[in-house]
């Protein structure tokens, strides 16, 4: 077996199954699930049309390229989205579906990185722990970077050692930032262009959240935009990962593409070709229609502000929270112990939280998910709004 797989460490959901074993919340109240970012809000009807009209696609292999038409809506989208130049983004060139940003996270790691050599992949701290897998399993040591409040949940670019980004690899950034909602703006982005420029390493940008934000007229950027910019067009070393799962609330379509620097994407390619993922024919046309069209996602957003006001309004007496920009989580400072918080909260109100440092790692000025808990506020308004009074319930009681 790939001795590798002994350095895994148990899932988030796994820790939190554990925490909760054994603990009989009161039978009056139905569970409410906080813990885990899967959009609960109705399927966009053209998606599911679309889907049902080509269900004929199912007999067919699906290329790992995927279909000409929906690698052009990826363009189109990511043309209209960040502003970029008409043709910057060659669909055959710069654009590969993959089956959900979860897929394409990992995969990508193990096309990229050279494990001859002494790999670093660093990654932000609190995670997404695909980063995590991906880089043990491509034979690399994962390196931690603290996102922490005093430089606005991002992180410290200038902090980091020049030996540890002599030997990075692959830098994973997550922006609008799980589980914090922090944006990298383009002053942040040019730092970390100059720092992938010196030292050569690939920058694969997590942009799954990029569509969830809470003011109208300050979408986030993202890579290619920042790129396109800056008269980056060939977009080196740098590619975005986007998907479908939060910014139309389809994942269990798995449809999202990984875009950016050609070079990158043909190698890429090639190992796709090999892992045998390729993205199914109706998806991939139903997912055509997805990004073709913004109304449905101006509408997902107004859904999660309508959230966030509700919640927000019923916690903020009791508990040190606060809006972020962009995403679907809160990310409060606990009274107590993180793990003993979202253990009695499940106990005594039957609601499901995240404990901090189920999502990050220890570095030496310590835990930067410890006393904090991850709020996902991806069910209904209502059940949202439900979920915060009990919060509170248990807090003043």
């Amino acid at each position: 077996m790939n001795p590798d797989l002994a350095k895994l460490k148990p899932y988030p959901f796994e820790r939190l199954a554990s925490l909760k074993s054994g603990s009989v919340p009161p039978p009056g109240l139905a569970h409410i699930a906080m813990s885990i970012g899967e959009p609960k809000h109705a399927p966009p009807q053209l998606v599911i049309d679309a889907l049902l009209r080509n269900l004929a696609g199912l007999g067919v292999y699906p290329m790992a390229r995927g279909l000409p038409e929906l690698r052009q809506a990826i363009a189109r989208w990511c043309t209209r989205r960040f502003d970029l130049a008409a043709g910057a983004l060659d669909p055959d060139r710069h654009v590969l579906p993959v089956s959900g940003t979860r897929e394409g996270l990992f995969a990508f790691a193990q096309a990229v990185v050279d494990r001859s050599r002494d790999a670093l992949v660093l990654m932000p701290n609190p995670f997404y722990q695909i980063y995590e897998g991906a880089a043990l399993l491509a034979g690399a040591t994962p390196y931690y970077l603290a996102t922490r409040e005093q430089n606005g949940f991002l992180p410290d670019l200038d902090a980091v050692p020049e030996r540890v980004w002599a030997r990075c690899q692959l830098l994973y950034l997550c922006t609008p930032g799980n589980p914090t909602g922090a944006v990298m703006d383009h002053a942040y982005l040019a730092k970390v262009v100059e720092l992938s420029d010196r030292h050569g390493f690939v920058v694969a940008s997590d942009e799954c959240y990029s569509e969830i934000y809470l003011d109208e007229r300050a979408p986030p950027p993202g890579i290619l935009e920042h790129c396109a910019r800056t008269g980056r067009d060939g977009f080196r070393n740098c590619v975005t990962l986007q998907s479908l799962s939060k910014r139309s609330s389809v994942p269990g379509l798995r449809s999202g593409f990984v875009a950016g620097d050609a070079e990158v994407i043909e190698r890429f390619a090639l190992y796709r070709t090999y892992h045998g993922c390729a993205v199914p024919v109706p998806t991939q046309l139903a997912s055509v229609a997805a990004w073709d069209d913004d109304a449905h996602v101006v509408a997902n957003r107004a859904l999660y502000r309508a959230k966030f006001a509700a919640a927000l309004a019923v916690l903020r007496p009791v508990l040190e929270v606060s809006a972020p920009p962009a995403a679907f989580y809160l990310w409060p400072r606990t009274p107590i112990d993180d793990e003993r918080f979202a253990r009695e909260l499940f106990a005594q109100q039957n609601v499901t939280v995240l404990p901090g440092r189920y999502l990050s790692r220890p570095d030496p000025a310590g835990d930067p998910g410890v006393g904090r808990v991850r709020i996902s506020l991806v069910a209904p308004v209502a059940e949202c709004t439900e979920a915060a009074e009990r919060i509170r319930r248990y807090l003043e009681t």
